[in-house]
């Protein structure tokens, strides 16, 4: 079920192709801590009850399960978040959408409401719209999907960090205390 606007449709990007060294193997296909799916197949799973399409952004070479989204390869590894988001952002653009959903595979409590919540307060001229409980949730934002162009832009002067972006273009934030749908996960023990 999709419950976002249906005038404004979002796309889903989930980043999958991290290098996970903290956690010392890979987070995209580790077992989910509540059920049996790895957490691609369940971070694909939540974005698909509010994205109309979904876009997961893996390493080349990465070996993930079978999944009901479009798997895009970053160009070269281990070049971090920013890239792999413009990746997303172009081929939610190429597909027709304005605005994508932009989560990352090691958010394992992440919510349809927390997407509800951040695509409902980006009305307006904000370009990306992500939540905010004493720190800035860049992966887990609403963004528009024109901002690959900018993106590339960033990465081709050197500047790879999400919070380049953020500060270059409208960003709103959304204020909210902290919750278990923004946690993610680094290392083992963050599981339990």
């Amino acid at each position: 079920m999709v419950a976002v606007r249906d005038s404004d449709p979002l796309a889903g990007v989930v980043l999958a192709g991290g290098e996970s060294r903290r956690m010392g193997r890979d987070k995209a296909t580790m077992r989910h801590p509540s059920c049996a799916l790895s957490m691609v197949e369940h971070t694909v799973a939540v974005l698909a009850q509010r994205c109309a399409a979904v876009f997961v952004i893996a390493a080349p070479g990465q070996v993930l399960p079978p999944l009901d989204a479009e798997v895009l390869r970053d160009e070269v590894r281990g070049l971090g978040p920013l890239p792999a988001t413009g990746l997303g952002l172009r081929a939610a653009a190429a597909a027709g959408f304005e605005r994508a959903f932009v989560g990352a595979v090691d958010m394992p409590y992440l919510t349809a409401e927390l997407i509800d919540t951040l695509a409902g307060a980006g009305a307006g001229d904000a370009d990306i719209v992500l939540p905010c409980d004493g720190r800035d949730h860049y992966l887990a934002a609403v963004y528009r999907t024109a901002l690959a162009g900018r993106i590339a832009t960033l990465t081709a002067a050197g500047r790879r960090g999400m919070r380049a972006l953020a500060h270059a273009v409208v960003t709103h934030r959304v204020v909210m205390p902290p919750t278990a749908a923004l946690m993610n996960v680094n290392c083992e023990t963050d599981l339990a």
